[in-house]
């Protein structure tokens, strides 16, 4: 046997167990994400509203809805994102 072979099989030999295969599910609760698109556009629809009947106008209501809804699509951003980094922080330890 070469001394390129010996290497080999001796590199073959020091190889570690196939490690176990990665979850890819969703973290956390997809009613989350659909509760907070929905409040959000529901508290500034309203909001946007009472302002239309206050002062008179008609397009507050859009531009509550529109808000409400990029809040929305922002926290659950932001907390789908804090709950992936926290548990990659765990799997790292």
């Amino acid at each position: 046997m070469t001394e390129s072979a010996a290497s080999v099989r001796g590199a073959m030999a020091r190889q570690l167990p196939p490690t176990a295969p990665s979850d890819d599910s969703p973290k956390g609760d997809p009613w989350h994400a659909f509760g907070y698109i929905v409040s959000g556009v529901a508290f500034y629809g309203i909001a946007g509203w009472a302002l239309d009947r206050w002062i008179g106008t008609t397009f507050l209501v859009a531009i509550g809805i529109l808000v409400g809804a990029g809040f929305g699509i922002y926290m659950t951003y932001a907390r789908f994102n804090k709950a992936s980094a926290h548990e990659d922080k765990h799997r790292g330890d």
